[in-house]
């Protein structure tokens, strides 16, 4: 590799590699006459570091600019079903306010490993606590009973439309009245809540979903509510390495989705979602 040929950021770790090889001990680069070339252990090192010299430079280019106007590649993942009903017209409106941010939006709902694949934001419902993320909830959501009248009328065991292997047989469902119990039978079993509210919309049976999904099923008449599922609160998050610089675009984009629901509740999603 040719020191003139290598990019910015990478050219840093050469400057003092004497003085870096030495506290390491470790061997970083191949010497030629007119080449240096980075190791196997060289390469690790960058595959780890780059991402964090490449932010040094870009808030040293920011700051002699006298701006940090977002720019550059910002790689999000986000879980299924919020990708699914918000995040394509989110993603546009963004790159619409920041054109030069190159927005790539991939969805999984695994806890991906941040840094090993490269993501600057991942988004997250009820995530455990990881000590190597920070962020906070941006939205809110929780599970309602849902169902056509007709169920809802019927005595005894109702049957329910459920996701993957869920194995309950009974529901504890919070209403005006009280707690209540509801028997279940699954009579259909379903991999996503988009299927599921599909599938109960013609009366096959009832369905735990997020109430943002159901709201406007619920306000034309067309799903009636049992009531909450009892501590069924959903929190999104937004979350990004401690480790890293909280870069301008990643910024922006906390900053976009507070503004895009501000009060982070339900309601205000199943408002975006009728948009």
């Amino acid at each position: 590799m040719c020191l003139d040929a290598v990019p910015g950021a990478e050219r840093g770790l050469f400057v003092e590699h004497g003085k870096l090889e030495a506290a390491l001990d470790v061997r970083l680069f191949e010497r030629g006459a007119r080449t240096l070339k980075l190791t196997e252990e060289g390469r690790a090192l960058f595959a780890r570091t780059g991402p964090l010299l490449a932010e040094l430079e870009e808030t040293a280019v920011a700051i002699g600019s006298g701006g940090e106007t977002p720019r550059g590649r910002l790689r999000i993942s986000a879980p299924l079903l919020f990708s699914q009903t918000a995040m394509g017209r989110l993603a546009a409106e963004f790159i619409r306010r920041y054109p030069d941010v190159r927005l790539e939006v991939t969805t999984d709902d695994r806890m991906v490993d941040m840094i090993e694949e490269g993501y600057d934001l991942v988004i997250r419902v009820n995530p455990a606590p990881d000590d190597t993320l920070v962020g906070r909830p941006f939205l809110h959501d929780r599970l309602v009973v849902a169902g056509p009248g007709m169920v809802r009328l019927a005595a005894g065991i109702m049957p329910a439309v459920v996701r993957g292997n869920d194995s309950e047989r009974s529901w504890t469902v919070d209403t005006t009245d009280g707690p209540i119990e509801i028997a279940v039978n699954p009579v259909l079993r379903l991999s996503s809540l988009i299927m599921i509210r599909d599938a109960v919309r013609t009366g096959v049976g009832v369905a735990k979903l997020p109430l943002s999904l159901v709201s406007d099923d619920i306000d034309c008449g067309r799903l009636v509510p049992w009531g909450n599922v009892a501590k069924s609160e959903i929190a999104l998050w937004a979350l990004y390495p401690t480790r890293r610089l909280l870069n301008a675009r990643v910024s922006a984009f906390l900053e976009f989705l507070r503004n895009s629901f501000p009060q982070a509740v339900p309601e205000e999603l199943a408002a975006y979602l009728k948009r």
